[in-house]
Order: C-alpha cells, then sequence, then structure tokens
C-alpha cells in the first residue's frame, strides 16, 4: 500500500480573490453611468453576496458586472451560485453564494466517472469534502487528472500529488 501514488481532489476558492473581485465590482458600479439612480448594490453579507437594484434587469446586470470581475481574477464561474431576482420593498434583490469543497453528491459521480472512464488501476475514496485518488501508476493518475478537468458540475483542484 505504501507504493501507490496519490493526489487529492478539492473545490476551492481564495476569499481574496472574491472580496477584490467584489470590491472592484462595487467601485465599476458606482461609477457607470447606466448604474446611476437605479439604487445598484453589491455586498457581502455573511456566507453570501446580496445584489441589489431597482429593477429585475438591472439587478442581472450588477450580476453579469460581478461575473467578469470573477473571471478576470480567475475564479471559475462553477464555484458562483447565483439565485433567481426577486422583489423585496420597491427594489429586486438577488442572493449568490460561493460553493466550496464537494459536496457528496458530485463526490459520487466524481467517484462513479473516475470507475467507469478512468484506468482501471485507479482507485477513488470521499474524504469529507474532498476526494482521495490512488494507483500504483503515476500515468495512469494524470491520465485521471486530465479526464477530470472537463468535469462541468464543479471547478475542481488537483492537490498533494505523491
Amino acid at each position: 500500500m505504501a507504493s501507490d501514488s496519490t493526489f487529492d481532489v478539492v473545490s476551492k476558492v481564495d476569499k481574496q480573490e472574491i472580496s477584490n473581485a467584489l470590491n472592484q465590482a462595487q467601485k465599476e458600479l458606482a461609477q457607470r453611468y447606466d448604474f446611476k439612480g437605479v439604487g445598484a448594490e453589491v455586498d457581502f453579507s455573511g456566507e453570501s453576496i446580496l445584489m441589489k437594484a431597482a429593477s429585475e434587469e438591472r439587478v442581472k446586470a450588477v450580476l453579469d458586472v460581478f461575473q467578469s470581475k470573477l473571471v478576470k481574477r480567475g475564479i471559475s464561474l462553477k464555484s458562483l451560485e447565483a439565485g433567481e431576482p426577486y422583489a423585496s420593498g420597491k427594489e429586486y434583490r438577488m442572493e449568490a453564494t460561493i460553493k466550496e469543497g464537494i459536496d457528496q453528491p458530485t463526490a459520487k459521480k466524481i467517484s462513479k466517472l473516475i470507475r467507469d472512464e478512468g484506468p482501471k488501476s485507479v482507485k477513488a475514496a470521499i474524504q469529507g469534502d474532498e476526494l482521495r485518488v490512488s494507483s500504483k501508476s503515476r500515468d495512469d493518475l494524470q491520465a485521471t487528472m486530465a479526464m477530470l478537468k472537463d468535469f462541468e458540475d464543479a471547478d475542481l483542484q488537483f492537490i498533494n500529488f505523491r
């Protein structure tokens, strides 16, 4: 067992980069002419990001501005989960959350994908909010990494390759 090579599959997001993207989005909303007088705001409240504006279209535009700032900072949009706009008094609001860690159903999907399409010597084990992938062959592990790069349900990173 000691001769097995392993790596971990995780889904992590840099909190500082999210904060930077949020600050950039706030600055752009304050400066842009098309957002003047519509009460457009984007704030970080606890675990979620709250976007506000006078109309439903403006809230969607605020989300678009925030998404463009995330992309410029190298954060995948797969880790942003935005809700639907809803009316709250005179304004419309939309909440978005940042997904971190691999939840159980997604982990099972990845594990099944590795079993079905990966090299036969590769084994995957779910450990909390990450996956440990092991094999005797490092080449098989690298082939598995290449296969998982195209996974669409979550933003995946690979760490602890030994």
